[in-house]
């Protein structure tokens, strides 16, 4: 059955309704045969990202740039997965209360290193994420997940 990995960091209720959005969206019951497996970026796993088929991330802004936890998920998986999943799907939403476009550019980075492909526009929401926002995550899951539908 093919996976959808999603990896977030939800330090705030913000990022935990965005979180849940995409989430209710990945697991909608029009979206059948696919596993999704939810990991929190300090404990997923290169184990982990070798078994998915695709990836959802879900990050604040920090300072510009994407959370320390999600940087922490990239450098312990980056090499154990580099040649692995070369073309594999992912998008991702971020939350960012002024700043994003460090936190953009890092994830654009990252990924463009790992060969992986954009298969959703990103959800970028500043400040509290209205029905419109939270709609938009929720359209995103349900993409990455719907993509993977045998």
């Amino acid at each position: 059955m093919p996976t959808l990995l999603i990896v977030h960091h939800t330090p705030s209720p913000h990022l935990q309704a965005m979180f849940e959005a995409a989430l209710s969206g990945a697991t909608d019951s029009e979206i059948t045969g696919v596993d999704v497996v939810r990991k929190p970026a300090l404990s997923a796993t290169a184990t982990d990202v070798l078994a998915a088929d695709a990836f959802l991330l879900g990050t604040p802004a920090n300072l510009g740039y994407m959370s320390g936890a999600l940087k922490h998920f990239f450098d312990t998986i980056y090499y154990p997965c580099l040649d692995a999943t070369t073309n594999r799907p992912f998008g991702y939403y971020l939350h960012g209360n002024e700043g994003v476009e460090g936190a953009r550019a890092s994830i654009g980075t990252v990924t463009t290193g790992l060969g992986w492909r954009e298969a959703a526009a990103p959800v970028i929401v500043m400040g509290a994420p209205d029905k419109d926002a939270l709609s938009t995550c929720w359209e995103l899951g349900a993409t990455l997940a719907a993509g993977l539908m045998p």
